[in-house]
């Protein structure tokens, strides 16, 4: 087993250190990752390196009706939750009945959460 030690000043890398580039149609170069488990343990090596080919994360299949469907009701409901969270007329309204409900049980306990609710139904309601 290698043993993975960065650079001084850098105790661990969580996540990509390198991705292919793509140029004239092909990629150059395959992915480089870096973990470190956080899980208690004997071992003191709990750094690891992963090389993975380019093509290992591109998707074999197209995107099914229904999971299109899925991106749709989300960009939707996205940028509807963003816009009431910026609409004044609505603020003082949605913030009240958010206090309402925060405490019961299945209620939201975040205002974004209970935006993306309240917006997920009305968005389900047009359609």
């Amino acid at each position: 087993m290698g043993k993975v030690t960065y650079s001084p000043g850098i105790e661990y890398v969580n996540g990509s250190l390198a991705k292919p580039k793509k140029e004239n149609g092909h990629s150059h170069g395959d992915y480089l990752i870096g973990t470190h488990r956080t899980a208690a343990t004997q071992n003191p090596n709990c750094t690891r390196l992963y090389i993975r080919k380019a093509g290992t994360y591109d998707r074999a299949t197209e995107p099914s009706a229904r999971e299109l469907e899925v991106r749709a009701r989300f960009t939707a409901v996205a940028g509807m939750v963003k816009a009431r969270a910026k609409d004044l007329s609505k603020m003082a309204a949605d913030q009240e009945a958010f206090n309402a409900q925060k405490d019961t049980a299945g209620g939201k306990t975040t205002m974004r959460a209970y935006l993306w609710k309240v917006c997920g139904q009305e968005y389900d309601a047009q359609g």
